[in-house]
């Protein structure tokens, strides 16, 4: 039997503001990259001036503000791709 994933949900607002729910992790940060794992592959956000403004693994909440210039999803079958692990 296949574990249930874990539903997550991303809201962006005017491309400075991005809340994020149903995070596991946050495998690493600067001011242009945010890498964050979900259930359905490691979430990253590229932009300038990024700062993580909201973090609680335990609810998956993250907020991430700043100037958001792109999202994208890498893998999503568990593992860990080579970027997010760059990041670490």
């Amino acid at each position: 039997m296949e574990p249930v994933k874990k539903k997550h949900t991303l809201m962006l607002d005017s491309r400075k503001n991005l809340a994020i729910t149903g995070a596991e992790d946050v495998n690493g940060f600067n001011e242009e990259t945010v890498s964050v794992r979900t259930s359905d592959g490691t979430l990253i956000i590229k932009g300038s001036n990024l700062h993580i403004d909201k973090l609680n693994l335990e609810t998956g909440d993250v907020s991430v503000d700043g100037k958001i210039n792109s999202l994208q999803y890498f893998g999503g079958d568990g593992r860990q791709s080579k970027l997010s692990r760059l990041f670490k």
